[in-house]
């Protein structure tokens, strides 16, 4: 189980303070199972019609300094990864964000009994695999629903599946939960000149909970 948050600015900004304000609840913040969301994190930014990305093994909450030196951008994706199983721990490549030229992926949830067989190692990356499949067939919206309607078809239990897509110039998370709703469901922040989709609530920015099985594009 991890914390997620995509951002979107009308104008480009130094992320410092959203990335310490996510370090500061990702460290705050434990699983429903009592696990922190301490195996290592991630950080995407968009720059000159690319995405560029950053990851490290260390929890987020370890590498303040590190913040500082990214650049000023107007739409960035951060990722803090707590690993689902030992034997998935300590290798960056499980770390998101996954990036391509176009967008920026992260996901968040439990799927048990999937029999889709994919690309991949362990779940996210089988649903990035999967997304792209239909990110180069269709707009992001339809991407998005065909992935989650597969999976939902395809897997023996979901707990939650939270998809968080960040393009060219929007933001948008697809929510999904039938357990610890405490935990799993995402919160946006649409009021201000910065936007903002998050796994939990963070300093400074007012929030609204995102209802289970729904999408939105910011």
């Amino acid at each position: 189980m991890c914390r997620f948050l995509l951002c979107k600015s009308k104008q480009p900004i130094n992320p410092s303070n959203i990335l310490k304000s996510f370090a500061k609840m990702a460290q705050k913040s434990k699983a429903f199972d009592g696990d922190w969301q301490e195996d290592g994190w991630g950080f995407a930014w968009r720059k000159n019609n690319k995405w560029l990305g950053y990851r490290s093994l260390k929890p987020v909450w370890k590498e303040k300094k590190k913040f500082s030196t990214f650049p000023e951008t107007a739409m960035f994706a951060i990722h803090a990864r707590s690993a689902s199983f030992p034997q998935h721990k300590n290798n960056i490549e499980y770390n998101q964000p996954y990036i391509n030229d176009s967008y920026s992926y992260v996901f968040n949830g439990l799927l048990k009994g999937v029999t889709l067989s994919l690309p991949g190692e362990i779940g996210a990356q089988k649903i990035w695999q999967l997304l792209n499949v239909y990110l180069k067939k269709t707009n992001l919206t339809q991407a998005v629903y065909k992935t989650t309607d597969i999976l939902k078809k395809n897997s023996r239990n979901i707990q939650a599946l939270n998809i968080g897509i960040a393009g060219k110039n929007t933001i948008s998370a697809y929510c999904h939960f039938t357990a610890h709703p405490d935990y799993y469901s995402l919160q946006y922040s649409d009021n201000s000149d910065i936007k903002i989709i998050c796994s939990e609530v963070i300093e400074e920015f007012e929030f609204k909970s995102l209802p289970t099985n729904s999408l939105i594009t910011l």
